[in-house]
C-alpha cells in the first residue's frame, strides 16, 4: 500500500480536543450578555468558518457586536486555555510523528484563525506541519473546497493523492469537494455517510499505511 503524498489535518476535534473550549466560550459570552446558550446551537457550529459561527451567535442571542468582535472574544478564551493545556486527541500526535518519520508531509487545515493555530503548532516539534491554512486566510471557509485546495497547492501535491482527516460533517464535505480521500473520525457531532469519505473509530494505533489502506477503496471527485 503506497503512502499518501500528504496528510491534511483538521485541527479542532481532530488533532486537538478543543471543541469543549469553544462551547464553554460560547456559553460564557452569551451569558455575559444576559442570554442562554445551549449545546444544540453549539453543535451546529462545529467545523464552521468562524465568521459563519459568529453571525449565528449574534442571530440567536442578545449579543449585538459585529461578528469580528465575537470572534475575538471567543478566541481570547480558547487560546488562553490552549496555552495552559493542549488537549491532544488520542493517537493524533503519534500518527503525526509516524508520518514525518516516513517522509509524508502534513498540513493543518483549520477554520480557526491563525492565532489559535499558532498556539497549537507551537506545542509541537518544529516542522511538524509543512503548511498551515487558517480560516482568516481563505476567502471561502469549509464546507467550500478552497481550504483543502489551498493546502494541496502550497504543498505542491495533487489533492487526490492526499488523505484528509476530519471530525465534522462540514469538514468532511470540504475535503471531499476538493477531491481529497477523507477519513472521518466523528467526535463531538455525528458525521453522516458521505461519498468519498470512510469512517474510523479513532486515531489511536493508526499507522501511515493503515491510514492509506483505509481510503484505498474510495473514489473521490
Amino acid at each position: 500500500m503506497s503512502l499518501p503524498a500528504a496528510v491534511l489535518w483538521d485541527m479542532d476535534g481532530t488533532l486537538v480536543d478543543t471543541e469543549p473550549y469553544w462551547i464553554a466560550a460560547e456559553h460564557a459570552i452569551v451569558a455575559e450578555h444576559g442570554g442562554t446558550w445551549n449545546d444544540e446551537f453549539a453543535h451546529q457550529l462545529v467545523g464552521n468558518d468562524l465568521m459563519v459561527s459568529a453571525r449565528f451567535i449574534r442571530d440567536n442571542s442578545p449579543i449585538t457586536w459585529e461578528p469580528e468582535r465575537i470572534i475575538d472574544a471567543l478566541l481570547e478564551r480558547v487560546v488562553g486555555q490552549v496555552r495552559e493545556h493542549v488537549p491532544w486527541r488520542p493517537g493524533a500526535r503519534e500518527l503525526l510523528d509516524a508520518l514525518r518519520a516516513e517522509g509524508v508531509p502534513s498540513a493543518l487545515v483549520t477554520m480557526s484563525w491563525r492565532v489559535l493555530a499558532d498556539a497549537v503548532v507551537s506545542a509541537l516539534p518544529d516542522g511538524a506541519f509543512a503548511v498551515v491554512v487558517t480560516g482568516d486566510e481563505v476567502e471561502h471557509g469549509k464546507p467550500h473546497p478552497e481550504p483543502y485546495h489551498a493546502a494541496a497547492r502550497l504543498l505542491g501535491v495533487d489533492p487526490t493523492r492526499c488523505v484528509a482527516i476530519e471530525d465534522s460533517p462540514t469538514g468532511v464535505r470540504s475535503a471531499v469537494a476538493a477531491g481529497v480521500p477523507t477519513v472521518a473520525v466523528p467526535h463531538v457531532v455525528p458525521v453522516p455517510e458521505i461519498p468519498g469519505a470512510v469512517h474510523v473509530g479513532g486515531l489511536a494505533g493508526m499507522t501511515p499505511r493503515a491510514l492509506a489502506a483505509a481510503v484505498g477503496s474510495l473514489v473521490v471527485g
